[in-house]
């Protein structure tokens, strides 16, 4: 699947920490960024991300804002499942919650549930059974068209549009105010790690907590160089077993994991470099950054009211 351990390492170290971390003050000249609306600076109290609890909250107000709008148009939607606080955990670098891990493993159970919803969600049926003009109209509803969207280049390169309209849209608009702002900020915080995680990946602090925690499962009796070969190997390690029996092997080892992370520090090594890189990258950023926040924490309040 990934060709390098720094390939798998770039893309899990990306889940250590929620998507609005601090940011530094200050920002160089944004030479090659496009002209965008400015945001408003942030009055009131300091600004500060959204709980794990608070991110479900405003993620069920969107789709209860979604349901409103498309039952508007004519059609029945029934609102797709939120990730729940627990879910929210899964694809962390490396897992060194212990009971969390004997409770979920590595989050089997939350696939599971994902993959059930994707294939037997009301939405699914519903759509399958209209008919084809009722269909399209149903989509353009729902997801709108590329014919009007919002387009941002990517600080790490490339670029993301979205459409202008339809019931996510226009959901979104509610709950922060300014959908192209929110898109706009959003992307840029959520698409930082390209610019950072090499930097941890050549730091000796990942590397010797890393060394410590793969002695500490040797000792255990689970010889792993890394929490991502434990990623790598995990479903060969499954192969034959009955679901139930899958569940409670993943379990023990993700126990393993976490009681040697802990013992190592490897979990508290790693969200502090991803702390602390990430705030020298978001410092040329720090107005997606307040964005993100300040919009997230409104979205928060609007949730609550509805």
């Amino acid at each position: 699947m990934y060709r390098k351990k720094k390939t798998l390492l770039l893309v899990t170290l990306s889940s250590l920490l929620a998507a609005g971390c601090s940011t530094g003050i200050g920002s160089p000249a944004d030479v090659g960024r496009p002209q965008q609306k400015k945001i408003a600076p942030q009055q009131g109290p300091p600004l500060r991300d959204l709980s794990p609890a608070e991110e479900v909250e405003v993620d069920r107000a969107e789709q209860y804002l979604v349901t409103q709008c498309i039952r508007r148009q004519g059609f029945r939607y029934w609102p797709l499942p939120v990730l729940s606080v627990p879910a929210r955990k899964v694809g962390a670098y490396v897992v060194d919650d212990v009971a969390w891990a004997r409770q979920y493993g590595y989050g089997r159970a939350f696939d599971n549930a994902a993959q059930k919803a994707n294939r037997d969600h009301p939405n699914i049926a519903y759509a399958k059974a209209l008919s084809k003009n009722q269909r399209v109209r149903y989509s353009r509803a729902l997801d709108g068209t590329f014919t009007d969207s919002i387009t941002i280049e990517l600080p790490s390169g490339g670029s993301v549009r979205t459409p202008r309209d339809g019931c996510y849209a226009q959901a979104r608009e509610q709950l922060y105010g300014d959908y192209p702002t929110w898109f706009r900020a959003k992307k840029t915080v959520t698409s930082l790690t390209p610019l950072y995680v090499p930097r941890i990946l050549q730091d000796e602090r990942l590397t010797s907590a890393v060394a410590a925690w793969s002695r500490c499962m040797t000792a255990a009796g689970r010889p792993f160089q890394s929490p991502d070969a434990i990623r790598r190997e995990r479903e060969s390690l499954i192969r034959g077993m009955t679901e139930e029996q899958a569940l409670r092997s993943e379990s023990a080892l993700a126990v393993t994991e976490a009681e040697c992370a802990q013992r190592t520090s490897l979990g508290k090594t790693t969200r502090a470099l991803e702390a602390e890189y990430r705030n020298k990258v978001a410092r040329d950023y720090a107005e997606e950054f307040t964005a993100y926040r300040q919009m997230r924490l409104s979205a928060l309040t609007r949730a609550r009211n509805l």
